[in-house]
C-alpha cells in the first residue's frame, strides 16, 4: 500500500504551477506595478517599458475613483506579465533605498544636534567624526542654540536651532563616503 501511494505521488504529472501560485504571482506583479507607479516618471524612462504599459501607468496616476484605480492596477498587473519584471524590481528597490538613506541621514543629523546641545563632549565627538567642518562656526551655532533653548519655551526652535541642524546636515557624508 505504501509503495502504491509513493508511486502516485511521484507520477502526479503536474508540470505547471498551481492556480493559487499563479494568482500569487499575478498579485505580486500587480503590487510591483503599484510600486512602479510610486516612482517619479523620470525613473520610468530608463526601464524601456512598452508604450502600452507606460500609457496605462500615466492613466493610473490620474484616476481618483477607488474602483477605477483598482481595475487600472489589475490591468497594469496584466501588462506586467508580458515584460521582464527584474529591471523594474531593481529600480523600485534602488528608489526605496535612496529614500531610506536620506531619512537615515536626517535622523542622524537630528541626533547630533540633540547631543551637541546636551553636552560639550558631543562637540569633540562630532569634530572627530567630521574633520573638515568649520570649528568656530559650529561652536558659535551650538552656543546660540543653547541660548535659544534656555530662553522662552516658544523660542525653543529658534533660528540658531534650525541653523545648527542645517550645518550638521551639510557636514554629514552623502552616499558611501
Amino acid at each position: 500500500m505504501q509503495d502504491q501511494l509513493q508511486d502516485f505521488e511521484d507520477e502526479d504529472g503536474f508540470d505547471r504551477p498551481s492556480k493559487s501560485q499563479m494568482k500569487r504571482d499575478m498579485t505580486a506583479l500587480q503590487k510591483l506595478g503599484e510600486d512602479l507607479l510610486a516612482l517619479p516618471e523620470s525613473r520610468w524612462e530608463p526601464l524601456a517599458l512598452p508604450e502600452i504599459l507606460y500609457d496605462a501607468l500615466k492613466a493610473a496616476k490620474k484616476i481618483t475613483n477607488f474602483e477605477g484605480r483598482r481595475r487600472q492596477m489589475q490591468y497594469i498587473g496584466k501588462l506586467m506579465r508580458k515584460i521582464d519584471p527584474e529591471p523594474v524590481r531593481e529600480a523600485v528597490a534602488a528608489f526605496k533605498l535612496g529614500h531610506a538613506q536620506d531619512s537615515l541621514r536626517l535622523h542622524q543629523s537630528e541626533r547630533w544636534r540633540e547631543q551637541l546641545l546636551a553636552s560639550d563632549d558631543a562637540l569633540q565627538a562630532f569634530l572627530g567624526a567630521h574633520v573638515d567642518v568649520d570649528i568656530q562656526q559650529l561652536r558659535s551655532l551650538v552656543r546660540a542654540a543653547r541660548k535659544d533653548a534656555s530662553g522662552e519655551p516658544e523660542k525653543r526652535n529658534g533660528r540658531a536651532f534650525r541653523e545648527l541642524f542645517q550645518f550638521i546636515k551639510a557636514a554629514e557624508p552623502v552616499g558611501d563616503e
